[in-house]
């Protein structure tokens, strides 16, 4: 029977000295909730949880595209998509994406993500050779006026390929090796972080009827087999980043257990990202119809986030998020 080790994440300033640091980075936990698919709930203190989990959960992340993972990093969105569900259409040449680009660096972006296929609900696949023709140019056209870390943001390995050769240093793949297996060769072979996020189903059909049995081990079993294949395949645990994939086949319910409990991925011994910037169950909860209207509950769902020690915001909204990310550093660090 599998056993699953969530530790109960805190940034209080008075730490146990037996406390140990969430992924070497601003946050401790001094208890591990101990969880089995029976329903049976333990809460222990670390001392009763082994080593070997202890250490996945404490051990520093290193780095990801030259980034320590020690604190919390933005990735700004860049869709070059004329369909994306929030900003198809605004940035799908150079003319538009450069600047725009430039502007979220400087207000604080720490990662691009480029991505020429929308993965919205309903939407439908995108030929390579379009993806191509999208996102390439963007790439280079970028990193010839920055050296900012790049992820491409693609489920074809033909279309990371290009990206690399343009300059991308990341790669973020939300079907996670399932849609083009060469996916997986690519990036060993490259040397390159990758993101793998979980998604029940393709985004044509993922929000018909997603179910699970218990969505948070579900989702994690299903990563947790993921990193294991990867690592297997000679991609470094260090490189591999994990995503929940909120919005992936879930209902809002399903968004809301992973959330409640997205620091039981901290046991996979990975960064995490999280990307929930304007997505549909945002405007439900919050009463905003418009995606564009949904920052501020974006930017309150990434601060809860934060403090469970997820590494990674992916964001439309980048001054905003930093700004927030600032003010919740101040509040949380004891500075003495």
């Amino acid at each position: 029977m599998s056993v699953y080790y969530r530790p109960v994440v805190c940034t209080d300033k008075h730490r146990p000295e037996y406390a140990l640091s969430v992924a070497g980075g601003w946050t401790w936990f001094s208890h591990v909730e101990i969880i089995e698919r029976s329903g049976r709930v333990d809460l222990v203190p670390v001392n009763e949880v082994g080593v070997e989990i202890l250490d996945r959960i404490s051990g520093s992340r290193g780095q990801v595209a030259g980034l320590d993972m020690n604190a919390s990093r933005i990735m700004g969105i860049l869709n070059v998509t004329p369909d994306s569900f929030s900003d198809g259409g605004k940035f799908d040449d150079a003319t538009k994406s450069v600047p725009y680009a430039l502007q979220m660096i400087s207000d604080g972006a720490d990662i691009l993500d480029i991505g020429g296929e929308s993965t919205r609900p309903g939407a439908q696949e995108v030929t390579i050779n379009d993806e191509i023709a999208r996102t390439k140019p963007i790439v280079a056209a970028i990193r010839q006026v920055s050296d900012v870390p790049i992820s491409i943001d693609t489920r074809k390995s033909k279309v990371a390929a290009s990206a690399i050769e343009a300059g991308a240093t990341m790669l973020n793949d939300v079907s996670a090796f399932q849609f083009d297996p060469e996916m997986q060769v690519t990036v060993a072979n490259a040397g390159l972080p990758v993101c793998l996020m979980h998604a029940q189903g393709s985004p044509e059909t993922m929000q018909e009827n997603p179910n699970y049995d218990e969505v948070l081990l579900d989702v994690y079993d299903y990563l947790r087999n993921k990193v294991e294949a990867a690592a297997g395949a000679g991609i470094p645990r260090s490189h591999i980043i994990v995503d929940p994939g909120v919005g992936f086949g879930k209902t809002l319910d399903h968004n809301l257990s992973l959330l409640r409990g997205i620091s039981l991925f901290h046991s996979l011994g990975c960064a995490i990202l999280l990307g929930v910037s304007r997505k549909r169950f945002i405007g439900t909860i919050g009463n905003t119809s418009l995606a564009a209207d949904r920052m501020a509950g974006s930017v309150a769902v990434g601060m809860a986030a934060v403090s469970q020690g997820v590494q990674i915001l992916r964001v439309h909204d980048v001054a905003e998020t930093r700004q927030a990310l600032s003010l919740h550093q101040a509040v949380t660090t004891d500075r003495g």
